[in-house]
């Protein structure tokens, strides 16, 4: 139901209730498989409703963020149109295709079982939310707000988010088998660096999350070549 809820709000233009209801779908998703087990109500049911509700609020969701984020760019050139539909926004429905793809990848590749394999929906889906409650939180004479609502932009967002869903690189989860340090140094400096960063903006989430997607890209990418 966030999902839903957050593409209503996305639709009507309240892009803080959009990302809002977006986190709450991240939590839920992050609690739900929790839950089954301890109700002792998991299953293949519950695996593919979790995929399904996944594709709304991580997949739908931020493509029409995306969407309505190009319609409301100042692009620089015209609008190629097809029955009065503007044709070059639609490029942002390619991060739910590639999300589809992404979570029926996950379903059947046992290799996640402890790790990623690709950047995962809800971390693509916040980053892309985050960015929409940015551009309509800050001022236009912000660098921040000129560089966010940029149509190039976006553009190339949509295309390098939707390549690092399904593309062959290894992420960290945050599932612990044990506590100690020396097993999950990575996770614990990265939970340490993001509730920092979360401090710091406390008013303006949005920002953290922002900071916190790119640092847990480039945190695997390191860690993976520190263990090779």
């Amino acid at each position: 139901m966030s999902g839903i809820g957050g593409i209503v709000a996305a639709l009507n233009g309240f892009w803080n209730v959009a990302f809002w209801l977006m986190i709450a779908g991240a939590g839920f998703d992050f609690f739900d498989g929790m839950v089954a087990r301890l109700l002792n109500v998991s299953g293949e049911m519950g695996k593919q409703l979790d995929s399904l509700s996944d594709l709304v609020t991580f997949g739908v969701l931020p493509a029409i963020i995306m969407y309505k984020l190009l319609l409301g760019s100042d692009l620089p050139y015209p609008y190629f149109t097809v029955f009065e539909v503007r044709v070059i926004p639609l490029i942002a429905f390619l991060i739910a295709a590639f999300s589809s793809l992404r979570l029926a990848k996950f379903n059947i590749d046992d290799r996640q079982s402890s790790s990623f394999i690709g950047l995962p929906t809800p971390a693509n889906a916040l980053f892309i939310g985050a960015l929409s409650y940015a551009t309509h939180s800050v001022c236009n004479c912000n660098i921040i707000h000129t560089i966010i609502a940029n149509p190039y932009f976006l553009i190339i967002l949509t295309l390098l988010s939707s390549y690092l869903l399904v593309a062959e690189l290894p992420l960290f989860a945050l599932k612990f088998k044990n506590t100690k340090w020396a097993d999950n140094t990575i996770r614990y400096i990265f939970i340490i660096l993001s509730i920092t960063l979360l401090g710091i903006f406390y008013q303006w989430p949005y920002m953290a999350i922002i900071i916190i997607i790119p640092l847990y890209i480039l945190m695997s990418i390191f860690n993976n070549k520190f263990n090779k």
